[in-house]
């Protein structure tokens, strides 16, 4: 591997090494502790070389590249800075066994890694946690407990238990071995693309952004990091602009693996001097992110993940070198199934229309010629002859269709209004 050196080391001399040993935590996010991470994680992760994406480089103006951490073997980033810090503790840590809380990612991080130098793992997630999360990770040989409706409430369980038992707890975010675990991230960017100047990076407790974008600076002073957040979980832009931690609730996302209420407060410092900006997403967003994904790169990335691509349209830049970060994959069918229905609705490739007919033979028929003349394909009709007391009058038909597109969509619509119907548009329902 191409050998990295910091423009900016003044921090480290502020760390003695093995500062981390036997379950310390460094004062310090330092170079050395990275470098040391970088090592560590081989053992456990998947090479993630830089794709290039000519779709959003295209739509976008930049060149744009992505970090396929949802390809690892956990089906996300979080294994390495579990991991790491499972490696940074003494024996008799993880004697005792470990616990941590999670929507999930951080949960198969942990479970993995502890099956790996075989200790016990008691995880915590949500109840509200997709259930694929939750059987990888007790595939891994974890126990799992659900508890809360949100990260937050999870957390204060495990710590709850851990208190009790004895259990060596691992926080998912807000603890500087993990911090500098996921920062390795960085460190791989930055060999695969030597000149890259923006990096993107999901933000939900900010363990991720405070270990990549630290590093980034370490390395290289001008490349600009990016943080990005879900608009109903922006809990680290709400802390940024206020100057100190700050708790959003109640927090509402499709984003689970971001859906945290209140940032770390040990990472914290670290973001705020590192991070140069923030960006938030709507949910409508990621569905159409996630389509994207699918349709152009046959990727499939949760939505946490699609954090990063959703932003590519806020930067306010051409010509650049932009890497966003794809954060995990785990995602289970029925809300992909959800997410895949609502994108097509929203790009105007299934759409619903209603209309009024009289309640005589032949009229189906015609409407239905009307709609194959235009190229619409018909996936569902509902006929109520009770719409009006009147049957003879008036009957409602919803016919829901695929289109090709927004301009196909209005070409179906005129089409009917040609031949003496009035379509009304409807919210499909699938």
């Amino acid at each position: 591997m191409k050998e990295l050196r910091a423009e900016n080391t003044e921090n480290e001399e502020m760390t003695p090494a093995g500062e981390a040993e036997n379950g310390r935590q460094p004062e310090m996010l330092t170079l050395r502790a990275f470098e040391e991470a970088s090592e560590a994680v081989r053992e456990v992760t998947q090479e993630t070389k830089l794709i290039y994406s000519k779709f959003f480089s295209d739509h976008t103006g930049n060149r744009v590249y992505f970090k396929p951490e949802n390809m690892q073997l956990t089906g996300a980033y979080k294994l390495r800075g579990a991991y790491y810090t499972i490696g940074t503790l003494s024996k008799e840590e993880r004697d005792r066994g470990l616990i941590t809380a999670s929507a999930g990612n951080h949960a198969q991080g942990v479970a993995y890694a502890a099956q790996c130098c075989g200790a016990r793992a008691v995880i915590v997630m949500p109840t509200t946690t997709p259930l694929i999360k939750v059987e990888r990770t007790k595939s891994y040989g974890a126990e799992v407990i659900l508890y809360g409706d949100v990260y937050d409430e999870a957390c204060e369980k495990a710590c709850e238990l851990a208190a009790e038992h004895g259990y060596t707890f691992i926080h998912p975010f807000n603890d500087l071995r993990v911090a500098t675990g996921q920062g390795t991230i960085a460190m791989e960017i930055i060999q695969d693309l030597p000149f890259v100047d923006y990096i993107l990076v999901p933000i939900g407790g900010g363990g991720l952004a405070a270990g990549v974008s630290t590093l980034a600076k370490m390395l290289r002073k001008d490349i600009k990091v990016i943080g990005v957040e879900p608009a109903g979980a922006a809990c680290m832009k709400a802390s940024i602009e206020a100057g100190h931690v700050t708790t959003v609730s109640p927090v509402n996302t499709i984003a689970d693996g971001t859906a945290v209420e209140t940032p770390g407060d040990k990472i914290f410092p670290y973001v705020q001097k590192n991070l140069d900006d923030i960006i938030t997403v709507e949910d409508d967003e990621l569905v159409v992110a996630f389509l994207d994904m699918v349709e152009n790169h046959k990727m499939i990335v949760e939505n946490s993940g699609l954090l990063t691509v959703a932003a590519l349209k806020h930067l306010n830049v051409k010509d650049k070198k932009i890497v966003s970060i794809l954060s995990g994959g785990n995602m289970d069918v029925i809300t992909m199934s959800s997410v895949v229905q609502n994108g097509l609705i929203m790009r105007d490739r299934i759409f619903t229309i209603s209309v009024l007919l009289p309640d005589k033979p032949g009229e189906l028929v015609r409407v239905s010629q009307v709609v194959a003349s235009a190229g619409g394909n018909v996936i569902r009709l509902d006929h109520n002859q009770f719409f009006s007391t009147n049957r003879r009058a008036a009957v409602e038909l919803k016919i829901t269709m695929e289109a090709y597109g927004t301009a196909h969509k209005e070409e179906i619509i005129k089409a009917l209004e040609k031949g003496g119907f009035r379509p009304k548009l409807i919210r499909p329902n699938l």
